[in-house]
């Protein structure tokens, strides 16, 4: 029995009047009509304040679950995507939870090392050089040995970026990624990010397209090369920066975005 070849597609993400529900109810919609186009290699900041579902369409977008409605295709591929052949395509998709969503029973080297020693099958001394690499690119070396509960809010956030990252994805999604961090790891996540939009080590030298969600766009102006909003459960493309401040909207204040002042 053959199997079927992954659809290969122009496009990293394709989404059709998407309806997404929210995570505490899946029967309460949170975000409608999300038209959204992701081409390899775009970096995206999408912007909404408390409750605007910017979580609800990240996770629908990782695949952790389905869209209400519409249709959602990764790569060409029909997503969600759990298991069966087209498995290896969902694996070139990585997912950076606000608060690093690591095991707390495993210490930092074995939460890093999951996807490798699940996915490719390999035992724990053969996952190590990778997962040593990885640690040293994040600087989660002197956690290695220790567990989630051991470390502040920033490091286990990182633990969780250095989880993602093990299988070298293609595209990364990343929910609130500088959400309750101190000037020290908000400006590391903001260079480390964009060595990966470029093309970091740890990737061979290719770029990662990469999509964050945000309450505040101004971190992102250097970085973001497109922007959207989440407005009463609508998803919003503002473009890039330039359009972005050009526009006149109060959301667009709300994320903290004055254009007269930039």
């Amino acid at each position: 029995m053959t199997t079927e070849a992954p659809v290969q597609s122009a496009l990293a993400i394709e989404m059709r009047n998407i309806a997404v529900s929210s995570i505490r109810d899946s029967e309460a919609i949170s975000v409608e009509e999300v038209n959204w186009n992701v081409a390899p290699g775009d970096f995206w900041a999408i912007g909404g304040l408390h409750g605007s579902g910017r979580s609800d369409l990240l996770m629908m977008a990782g695949g952790l679950m389905g869209p209400a409605r519409g249709s959602y295709h990764f790569f060409g591929n029909e997503m969600p995507i759990f298991e069966g052949e087209h498995l290896p395509v969902r694996l070139r998709l990585g997912f950076v939870f606000h608060d690093g969503n690591l095991l707390n029973q495993l210490t930092v080297a074995q939460n890093v090392a999951l996807p490798l020693r699940y996915h490719r099958n390999l035992k724990a001394e053969d996952a190590d050089r990778d997962v040593n690499e990885l640690l040293a690119h994040t600087e989660l070396e002197p956690w290695a040995g220790s567990t989630p509960g051991a470390m502040t809010h920033g490091w286990r956030k990182r633990a969780g970026l250095a989880r993602a990252l093990m299988l070298r994805p293609e595209v990364l999604l990343l929910d609130g990624p500088l959400t309750g961090l101190d000037l020290r790891h908000r400006s590391w996540w903001l260079n480390f990010l964009g060595e990966l939009s470029k093309g970091h080590a740890w990737m061979k030298g290719k770029p990662i397209t990469i999509a964050v969600s945000t309450d505040d766009f101004r971190p992102w102006q250097d970085l973001a090369r497109q922007f959207a909003a989440l407005k009463e459960k609508r998803f919003v493309v503002l473009g890039s920066w330039q359009q972005l401040q050009a526009a006149n909207d109060q959301l667009v204040h709300e994320l903290h975005v004055e254009p007269q002042m930039l």
